[in-house]
């Protein structure tokens, strides 16, 4: 009994060389031992799905500083961060927009990389203000276009669209009032988002202060590797 036991392990032992020892060999060769195919796929599932995926953004078509009709199409296959501000804003509106060029410096040598700065007072934010704005503010990127057009269409793609709320306030300082949220949108169009200590997605970025300016950062670069 012991010598078929013998005689029996060896034959498996013999047909797993037969079958799998060339396996090996040539994997060894082409320097692919510490491939794992499902660990493979498991990694991009997770680099895929690293940050919150809110749904599309709102398709938009508007006039940029140099008098250009700029839609979201002009953002395919970019990484962008989407705000709305007003060039006379004198509160939170500068500290935005120095933010935003803090992302700029970040990533100026990125092509896939883009900005856009939708006024809220297209009255008086007309493509040649917003020119002087951009210049004032020392912006050099291709892919930052301030924008304007109709205040109506403006309103509801900022209330509506992107649920970022925007609106005329006589009362107060400037005449507007308005959110100092940055939006963060992927190659594809999707307005994405990390989550927060509780496991919810915060769905906007906090354009004003640090912490957020950091995180939008941090999650652009996760972003643009996708």
């Amino acid at each position: 009994m012991k010598n078929k036991s013998y005689i029996g392990i060896s034959f498996i032992m013999l047909i797993f060389g037969i079958i799998f020892i060339p396996r090996i060999i040539n994997r060894i060769k082409n320097g692919t031992t510490v491939v794992n195919d499902r660990m493979s796929v498991s990694n991009e599932a997770k680099k895929e799905s690293s940050l919150h995926k809110i749904g599309p953004a709102p398709q938009f078509k508007l006039t940029n500083q140099d008098g250009k009709e700029i839609t979201n199409k002009n953002y395919d296959g970019k990484v962008y961060v989407l705000e709305f501000f007003f060039s006379t804003c004198p509160t939170i509106c500068p500290k935005m927009n120095q933010n935003m060029l803090l992302l700029q410096k970040e990533f100026s040598k990125d092509t896939d990389f883009g900005i856009a700065s939708i006024t809220i007072n297209p009255e008086n934010d007309t493509p040649a203000v917003l020119k002087e704005h951009a210049k004032v503010l020392g912006v050099t990127s291709q892919n930052w276009h301030f924008l304007t057009g109709e205040k109506d269409y403006i309103m509801k793609l900022s209330n509506k669209g992107f649920n970022i709320y925007a609106g005329e306030n006589a009362q107060v300082n400037g005449g507007f009032e308005h959110s100092g949220l940055f939006a963060l949108i992927d190659k594809k169009g999707n307005i994405r988002c990390r989550k927060d200590e509780y496991d919810n997605p915060i769905l906007y970025y906090d354009g004003i202060d640090a912490k957020g300016v950091n995180a939008i950062k941090e999650d652009i670069k996760l972003l643009l590797e996708e």
